[in-house]
């Protein structure tokens, strides 16, 4: 099992580029099952999630192909492939659940394995449930499967009103790509606003989709009877950007992210802004330089545009070794504080009670073998260790491939001290 070593004390300085969203790549990946036509998808980012769900599709009968070493793939959807999701493939990479909504809408009935636990709490798929039944399809749980076919006598979904009872990503990206081939129009109520949504909807546009309200809490969709091939850039991530900011605001150094797309990060800037980092935003760029100490700053998680439940680790560990004491409200899932006990191993000094977590700043971090236990508490870990006096050695960082395209290569690309070791 591969783990980093890193050796803390360095000022990053450079640039570095930033990959496709992790979180856009994966449902844009599942709307290639919409249709039979080529779908081209470039700047995919190379992590372990998408090779999973491309093995899912594989598994169906799509044809997938691997171009170039810009992040090119290619989709081929056949009539005849098997809408079946096994829970051998679902149990490592809860998105797999995204297939349920384009194979219900295009092949009339999907099985798909309930998704394994995760380790940052639930994610329950009642939702997704909710909404495609609402849209005429049966589904029956069983055996630990999601079965859904459509009544005997309906070659399509109908189009509804579907209002969730939370903001779900997943869910209203189910509900997006199962909305464009059904029959009518759909209104998605208290939909989720996070850029790689309206990311997916100009996916689907492309393929012929008619789609209004797409980065807004209400989004309506008129079904079309059929959906074409198309060519698509994935949006670059803004949680890998994110990452890349708190690590040199907490480092020191002068770096230039390429592609970053500062207009969704707002609310991370800010707050880095408040702690005193130089943050320049221009087209297809973000400087950020910082030095010495920066204040810690107290954020409470939300859904987009709020703060970022994927950032909150990664701004945990610059508040670790910033001057003044602050307060961390995680409100998104409730056991996403388990990177905690890891920083604390480093020398952090961090209270937790319930969702609540009071960081008291120290000067330095030191060094010591801390373990991974999900993919932004393995990010947290790294930017602690960059920090941290001496050697720290980050376990169990197939976490951290999962949603990082390369990370340590380009950490080491802009000054940092740290490797890859088996």
């Amino acid at each position: 099992m591969d783990k980093l070593r890193i050796t803390g004390g360095r000022p990053l300085n450079g640039e570095v580029t930033i990959s496709g969203a992790k979180n856009a790549a994966l449902p844009e990946i599942c709307a290639s099952l919409l249709t039979a036509d080529p779908v081209y998808l470039n700047n995919v980012p190379r992590l372990r999630d998408v090779a999973t769900m491309r093995l899912l599709l594989d598994n169906m009968g799509v044809q997938t192909e691997t171009h170039g070493e810009r992040g090119g793939m290619s989709f081929v959807a056949p009539d005849s492939l098997n809408p079946e999701a096994p829970y051998e493939l679902v149990k490592t990479m809860r998105a797999s659940v995204l297939v349920l909504g384009p194979l219900l809408a295009r092949f009339g009935r999907a099985k798909v394995s309930l998704p394994g636990g995760c380790a940052i709490g639930s994610r329950p798929v009642d939702q997704h449930i909710k909404g495609l039944q609402a849209m005429g399809a049966e589904i029956v749980v069983e055996h630990g499967y999601m079965v859904a076919q459509l009544p005997q006598g309906r070659s399509r979904l109908k189009g509804a009103r579907i209002a969730t009872d939370m903001v779900t990503v997943t869910g209203t990206e189910n509900f997006l790509m199962a909305a464009a081939l059904a029959e009518g129009e759909t209104v998605l109520e208290n939909a989720a606003q996070e850029p790689e949504i309206p990311d997916l909807a100009e996916m689907l546009i492309a393929m012929g989709a008619k789609i209004e309200g797409h980065g807004t809490s209400r989004i309506h969709i008129q079904g079309v009877d059929r959906l074409h091939g198309c060519t698509h850039q994935v949006v670059a991530d803004r949680i890998e950007a994110g990452t890349f900011l708190c690590a040199v605001a907490a480092t020191g150094g002068d770096v230039v992210l390429r592609h970053g797309r500062a207009d969704h990060l707002d609310a991370v800037i800010d707050k880095l802004r408040d702690a005193g980092a130089e943050i320049e935003v221009g087209q297809g760029f973000i400087r950020v330089r910082a030095s010495g100490r920066l204040k810690a700053q107290s954020f409470r998680t939300t859904e987009y545009p709020g703060f970022p439940t994927d950032m909150q680790a990664q701004f945990m560990a610059l508040n670790c070794i910033a001057t003044g004491t602050s307060k961390v409200t995680e409100t998104i899932f409730e056991n996403r504080f388990m990177h905690v006990n890891e920083l604390v191993r480093l020398g952090a000094k961090i209270q937790t009670d319930g969702k609540v977590a009071v960081i008291e700043g120290i000067d330095r971090l030191q060094g010591a073998t801390v373990m991974a236990t999900d993919l932004r508490a393995s990010a947290s870990l790294v930017i602690a260790g960059l920090v941290a006096e001496g050697e720290t050695i980050v376990d169990r960082i197939y976490h951290l491939d999962r949603g990082y395209d390369q990370m340590e290569a380009k950490l080491r690309g802009i000054g940092a001290d740290i490797e890859r070791i088996k």
